[in-house]
């Protein structure tokens, strides 16, 4: 349980500061909507989300031992959630240039991993 823990915690850092990060773009992007407002609504959801990070990062170390395991956990989260994240809050698909560079990031991750 000591490992699990800080992988739920850095999971849920990254998936909060996600959908910050969408959604303001998202409610910007919209004519009309000022920056500032949709920079305030996203700062407490982003605020969370560190906070989950920071935490995260400080039990994953101390459970791992190795910074670069806890740092495989945190860009594995981002490589799951964010397309997700992406196609639930903006319905659009990828280009064939993002997926060329999400399928190379998983395999550089994968070696990073295993090599």
């Amino acid at each position: 349980m000591s490992k699990l823990l800080p992988i739920i915690i850095i999971f849920l850092g990254e998936v909060f500061a996600i959908l910050a990060e969408i959604t303001s773009a998202k409610y910007f992007a919209l004519d009309g909507n000022n920056f500032l407002k949709g920079f305030l609504r996203a700062f407490p959801v982003i605020l969370v989300g560190a906070i989950l990070l920071v935490c995260g990062y400080m039990l994953g170390l101390k459970a791992f031992k190795n910074i670069w395991i806890v740092s495989a956990v945190s860009i594995t989260s981002i490589l799951i959630s964010e397309p997700i994240i992406n196609y639930t809050i903006t319905h659009q698909v990828p280009t064939r240039g993002s997926i060329i560079g999400l399928v190379l990031g998983i395999f550089g991750f994968l070696a990073a991993l295993f090599l």
